[in-house]
């Protein structure tokens, strides 16, 4: 049975910072997007807040908030400066109307069963004209079998609750909540995953999954 995300996080929170192949490859699409410009920054589900180290110094404002005390927590023991990161349910974000022009929710919203609530409270705290910028475990990717595990510090491999959301059901939320759907990218593993495929043993699965969709990317203006 997979475990419902917030014990999964719990668990997973002291190797949270390894990077998978989705994670590597989540990473890269993101990183290609350019900031244009912005000043202030929210990740929306930060986990330990390792992705805002790359803006630092670019944005006037960088901050992250995560549901699981644990996560942030295991951020801080590993960079003080991480100290700001926030507890919160994206769903109910501790800020005013209005406060970021680019929001991260990354590899996030596949936890939760509904969209809208959180679409409607990132587009609340965004200004107009804001980007918003929303990963999920591509829909392709479930169907050829593949699931959201990680491993804990004993070696003991976990399942995580996920729900899968098609391209047009995300489209859906954040229309109806606010945002204009700017661009749609299906991300599949190239040459810079390969070595996460090689340590783990399975040089053969890259080459299979080489055209497959594993990180669906929606880009959205407010």
């Amino acid at each position: 049975m997979p475990l419902p995300a917030r014990e999964a996080y719990r668990l997973w929170a002291d190797q949270y910072e390894s990077e998978t192949a989705v994670s590597a490859l989540e990473d890269r699409l993101v990183s290609e997007r350019s900031l244009g410009g912005a000043r202030a920054l929210l990740d929306a589900g930060c986990g330990t807040g390792r992705r805002l180290a790359a803006v630092k110094g670019r944005v006037a404002l960088a901050t992250g908030v995560d549901l699981v005390p644990e996560m942030p927590r295991a951020g801080r023991r590993l960079d003080p400066e991480r100290s700001g990161l926030v507890v919160s349910d994206l769903r109910a974000l501790p800020y005013a109307d209005g406060t970021f022009d680019l929001l991260w929710c990354r590899l996030v919203l596949g936890h939760l069963r509904e969209l809208e609530g959180a679409y409607r409270e990132l587009r609340r705290v965004a200004v107009d004209g804001a980007e918003l910028v929303v990963t999920d475990f591509h829909p392709a990717a479930s169907a050829a079998g593949h699931s959201r595990t990680f491993r804990d510090a004993e070696g003991h491999v976990h399942q995580v609750e996920h729900h899968v959301h098609a391209r047009e059901r995300h489209a859906a939320a954040a229309r109806g909540t606010g945002w204009s759907l700017e661009a749609s990218i299906d991300g599949v593993p190239g040459l810079q995953e390969r070595p996460y495929y090689d340590r783990a043993g399975r040089g053969e699965q890259f080459e299979r999954e080489r055209a497959l969709p594993l990180v669906l990317m929606m880009c959205f203006r407010a």
